[in-house]
Formats: structure tokens, sequence, C-alpha cells
């Protein structure tokens, strides 16, 4: 509002060396029209006084001062512009952008303005429809302005292009942005933040995100922050190219960019998808323990599914135990069996099948209950291990393998009781008796 109140300053101090009463006139653009300017020493001083009232806030008094003003006789159009014109910027300055709206219409009503100060007064009044989020009556006024300009300004450009983006009208709302934007850059400036943020929004609206990558990639380069970047990877997932979109947040995480949870477990999802699973298990053991990432029963079940995907066994079980702890069913224990049973800890793995049975909720009970059966199994608890096949193979899926089991066990058992049968063994006289014979048949 200072360059704004610069104008008019100027414009006062001009009309007052011209004369009080007297006339200027000058040729305006192409079409030739004459502009009169008139204002008298009275007035220009009397408007100066309520600058001065409004720039010390004395707002109730210039008010006042300016209905006064208003109400004198013989005031020339230009006159009663210029007063409702101050009026306005009064009522902007204390946010009553209704009552500055009206005022700045009545500056439009008064007849043969001055080509800046109507086309000052639309664009001004246009920007405050925005506060007002009249969106509608924004796009009429700023199409107004654009009507009287031979060439419009980028920022008049881009006032329309707000008013089409808010009224969801984004194929219209491209034109002026773009063409905005394009005039700044064949200027040699560079593109507003802003700008490029809007253009940036329409384009997810319509999720084009190929045009998207150009404009991101603007940012980077002119606005370089890490926000950018995670957005410029954010498309690359859109369009399924997740390696661009790893090596982007990759890069960020080591430069320490990367600050929240979210962004680290999707890093680490990165990793496991392109084939990564350690890195992914040292991201999130690092923020883990760090206290970024939350050692919450999804996270540490990636974890343990990282270090597992990595070959890392051991190194598996120990958050898969955690996670297991917070579930309420008993399915995160059959995998913990089946983490032991790959590392023969026979006695482990059914201590921890038999904690899902019990907890329940199991996709495969006929699956916890063959792991079940292995694992006692090698502990020689050959009975157990069987009444676990044998519950095995009620359902369908798992009979066939569970019968094999059964008749193996079985076998086992038949050949350990064979083992353990008691040797019968001869008293001292019948092995006496035995000696004489063979002694008998040898001679």
């Amino acid at each position: 509002m200072k360059k704004f109140m610069s104008k008019l300053t100027i414009a006062l101090m001009t009309a007052l060396l011209i004369s009080g009463t007297a006339l200027a006139q000058k040729k305006k653009d192409e079409q030739k029209t004459k502009e009169t300017v008139a204002m008298s020493q009275q007035v220009y001083e009397k408007l100066t006084e309520i600058q001065e009232l409004i720039e010390a806030k004395d707002y109730a008094t210039a008010e006042k001062a300016t209905v006064d003003l208003r109400g004198q006789k013989n005031l020339s159009d230009y006159e009663r512009a210029q007063i409702w014109n101050i009026t306005a910027y009064s009522y902007y300055l204390q946010e009553r952008y209704a009552d500055a709206i009206n005022a700045y219409d009545q500056v439009l009503a008064q007849p043969g303005l001055p080509e800046a100060l109507l086309q000052s007064t639309l664009k001004t009044k246009a920007q405050l429809m925005f506060t007002q989020e009249d969106y509608e009556g924004a796009l009429v006024v700023i199409r107004e302005l654009i009507s009287v300009i031979p060439e419009p300004s980028a920022d008049v450009l881009m006032i329309e292009g707000q008013a089409l983006f808010q009224l969801q009208r984004y194929d219209e709302a491209l034109v002026p942005i773009k063409t905005a934007i394009n005039m700044y850059r064949e200027q040699g400036q560079t593109p507003k933040e802003n700008w490029l943020l809007l253009l940036r929004v329409i384009y997810f609206e319509q999720k084009d995100y190929e045009s998207m990558i150009g404009v991101v990639k603007e940012l980077i380069a002119y606005y370089p922050k890490d926000t950018y970047v995670l957005t410029l990877a954010g498309i690359y997932s859109e369009l399924g190219d997740t390696k661009k979109q790893l090596a982007l947040t990759e890069v960020l995480y080591e430069k320490g960019y990367l600050n929240t949870a979210s962004h680290m477990v999707n890093l680490a999802n990165l990793y496991l998808l392109h084939g990564v699973p350690y890195k992914a298990a040292v991201v999130l053991e690092r923020e883990m323990g760090a206290e970024i990432v939350d050692a919450n029963e999804r996270n540490l079940r990636l974890l343990s599914q990282a270090w597992y995907q990595a070959r890392e066994d051991e190194k598996a079980i120990p958050p898969l135990e955690r996670a297991a702890k917070m579930s309420k069913d008993g399915e995160l224990y059959v995998r913990l069996a089946q983490a032991n049973i790959n590392l023969e800890h026979w006695s482990e793995a059914a201590e921890a099948v038999r904690e899902g049975l019990r907890l329940g909720g199991l996709k495969r009970t006929d699956q916890a209950n063959i792991m079940l059966g292995m694992a006692l199994f090698n502990q020689k608890r050959l009975e157990q291990a069987r009444r676990a096949f044998q519950a095995a193979q009620n359902d369908n899926r798992s009979r066939r393998a569970a019968q094999q089991w059964i008749a193996y066990v079985d076998s086992e058992i038949k050949r350990r009781d064979l083992l353990n049968q008691d040797v019968e063994e001869y008293q001292p006289r019948e092995r006496d008796d035995l000696l004489d014979v063979i002694e008998g048949q040898q001679q």
C-alpha cells in the first residue's frame, strides 16, 4: 500500500503544480482518449491532512474528515475519485475489506478517470475480493482490467489465473498462469515461487505428473528446498518410477534432510522394493534407536522382515519377538516360530508356535501345527509331535504332508522302542550248561 500512497501523492502534486483549477490534458494509449485532471489547492491540502491522520492510525478522525470533504460543493469528478480512493486505503489498513471494496466502487463510478487510477483501482479491488473469497467477482473485475490494458502485465495475468484456479477451472487457469511465467522467463527474470507452486498444484489436480516434473525441477533450481526434492520423489512414485524415487530419497537421507518417521519408513520400503534389505534394516534400526521411528508393531515387523530378507536370521528374531508381544493375535508368533526353525532353535520355535495357537486368529492353523510337530520331533518328543501332525491332517491343505510326517514319526517311535528293549541275561547255571553243549559239539 506504500506504493499506492506514493502514486496518490504524485498525482496530487501534479495537480497542484498545474494550478488549483487548471485542466491538464494529454493523449493516452492507442485509443487516443483525453483525460482531465483537476484539483483545487484546498482539496489537495485537506487530502494531505487526511493522509497524515491515516499514517498516524487516527482512523476515526480521518474518516470524519473525508465525510466532511465529500460534502463540499463543486467538487470535480477527479477530486471525488481521490477522496474515495484515500477512504478505501484507510478501510484497507483497518482490514475493513468490504468497506474498502465499496469505496473503490465509488472511485470507479466517477467519470473520466485517469488511466493509471482506473487500472490501479481495478487491480486493487480484484485483490480485495480475494480476501472476501469472492472469486467470481474478482474474475469479472480483473478481466475488465485486462480489457483496458493493451499489454497486461504478468502480475495482472496471475490474478486472473488465481481466480480461475479458485473456481476449479483448471484448464482455463493454465493459460494466463503459463503466459505470466513465460513472460518472466523471456525477460530474464526468475519466475516467482508462488507462481510455480500454483502451476504445480494445477498439474497435480489434473494428475498430469509428467508436467509436474518440469515445474518441480524449476522450483529445485530456483528455490532449492528439500521439500521440493521430496515432492519430485513422490511424483516419480506416482509414475511408477520407484528407482528414481529411491535415488532422490536416499540422497536426502544421506544429507540429513529427512527428519520424519514417515520419510524413514518410506525409504526402508523403497530399499526392500529394490532388493536392498540390509540398508532397509540399518535405516530402521538406526532411526528406532534415535527415537525418530516408533518401535511399534508395524515398524518392528518391517525391521524383522528386512533382516530376514538380508539373511540375517539372528537379527530378525528380536524385533519380531517384540512385535509379537504387541500383537493381539498369534500370527506373528507363528512367524517367530518359523524364524527359529530356520536357525534350528527347536525349543524356542515350539514355544512360539504354541503361543500363536493359544492366541488364535491364525490364517493357517494347519501349518502352525506342522511347524509345532517339526519342532517337537527335533527335540525327540515324538508322541507330542505325532499329536501335532494329527491336528494338522484335519485340514485338507496339509493332510498329505501331515500323514507323511505321522508315518515317519511312527517308524521312529518303533525304532526307538526296539533300541530301548531290555536284553535277556543268562543266569550263571544256564550259562555253564550252554558252554558244556558247545564244548560237546566241538569234540
